[in-house]
């Protein structure tokens, strides 16, 4: 007898996130020529601190290392909430943190517990894709705002009334500062605007800080700075340089936490126990001093970006204030971002990431690059692109 297909959901019919397509080419460019340079990660390209391995290291000598709380240990919730006191100036509770099996496992958890199906969430576009694809996969319906450089690609209070006003307050509103991909960030009454908006209106704001600690220049806010009410979303992964070790957290509101715990008790049992104990020694002073050198050289290269865009031929319409990430417009060069982003990969060992993940509508003709590398990766690939033929329009 034949063998029948295993079932697939519909609901598993979402879009693929291409960056992964882009890694993949390059892994094989690298393997034929040895030569890519790396403009494509949405990572740092440093290590873990010091102190954050020395405390794995530690614990995997010398303890059993088996399920935790399945809202993480309380001396990691406890650090959190210091972390939050000492970078916003906003006293937290360690009962109101609850730590995940990364920020991605953080943002699942709360979109089952705060949204049913058939909600409307809003985001900024362009915006991160897991968002969209992860609440669409929910069954939640997704409103993008079409977020421009007029408002340094941020939603606004304005965007929310106009919205309100023809379809009613949504269930959800997500918000990034700073950003990936544009990398910039909100300003502070502006986010306080919106925090208080969401509160009057019954809509949940969502404020996405994995972020943090990687501004140039241009302050950064919490959303807790203003309303209790919403939810913010940290990590260990960007400032802390610790991405594959998949520990993130939320700041929740007491009628959340509990349905939050319970889900993630189900979902994920618990963060990884080596991992927890990993994140205590990258709160410490130590990994400080180290983790601020990273920042100092990523505020060094993205001079060295911005300067440079308009002689390799790209251009941003709003240099980017945190992050590590440039959103340039090669509109004048194609139609076809992959495709483009494909050929210069092809052409110099450049790999930059395509716009379609990041914005459903103008990605084909806008591009991601990150200047997370070392300086003098980025110098050089900025010297390969200038003389590419693909950058003569």
């Amino acid at each position: 007898m034949a063998s029948r297909p295993a079932r697939v959901s519909r609901r598993s019919a979402v879009e693929p996130f291409h960056v992964m397509e882009v890694l993949k080419a390059a892994a094989e460019r690298q393997r034929t020529h040895g030569d890519v340079l790396m403009l494509c990660a949405g990572q740092p390209s440093t290590p873990a601190p010091a102190p954050a391995v020395e405390a794995a290291v530690r614990a995997a000598t010398s303890q059993v290392l088996g399920y935790t709380e399945s809202t993480g240990i309380l001396p990691l919730r406890q650090a959190v909430a210091e972390h939050h006191r000492e970078l916003s100036g906003i006293d937290v509770d360690p009962d109101e943190v609850l730590v995940f099996p990364g920020s991605s496992g953080a943002f699942t958890a709360l979109f089952l517990a705060a949204f049913d199906v058939g909600d409307t969430v809003v985001m900024a576009r362009p915006g991160y894709p897991a968002y969209r694809n992860t609440l669409q996969a929910l069954g939640v319906r997704v409103h993008e705002l079409d977020c421009g450089p007029h408002t340094r690609y941020q939603p606004t209070v304005a965007m929310m009334e106009e919205l309100a006003a023809a379809s009613g307050p949504p269930a959800g509103l997500i918000v990034a500062s700073p950003a990936n991909p544009t990398g910039t960030v909100i300003d502070a009454d502006e986010l306080a605007g919106l925090a208080r908006w969401c509160e009057e209106h019954g809509t949940l704001l969502v404020s996405d800080e994995i972020y943090h600690g990687l501004s140039y220049g241009r302050a950064t806010a919490s959303a807790w700075e203003t309303s209790r009410e919403a939810v913010v979303v940290g990590s260990v992964s960007k400032y802390f340089s610790m991405t594959g070790w998949r520990v993130g957290w939320l700041l929740a509101p007491a009628s959340l936490r509990r349905p939050l715990e319970v889900l993630t008790g189900n979902l994920n049992i618990c963060p990884p126990g080596i991992s927890q104990y990993a994140a205590l020694g990258a709160f410490t002073p130590q990994a400080r001093a180290e983790l601020e050198g990273h920042r100092e050289r990523y505020a060094v290269t993205r001079e060295v970006l911005v300067r440079r865009l308009p002689e390799v031929g790209l251009r941003t319409d709003a240099p980017p204030d945190g992050a590590f990430y440039a959103w340039c417009d090669v509109g004048h060069l194609t139609d076809d971002s992959v495709a483009w982003c494909q050929a210069l990969l092809a052409d110099c060992g450049v790999a930059i990431t395509p716009g379609v993940d990041f914005d459903t509508v103008e990605g084909h003709r806008m591009v991601r690059l990150s200047f997370a590398g070392s300086t003098a990766e980025v110098e050089e690939a900025l010297d390969r692109m200038v003389a590419s033929p693909l950058l003569r329009g």
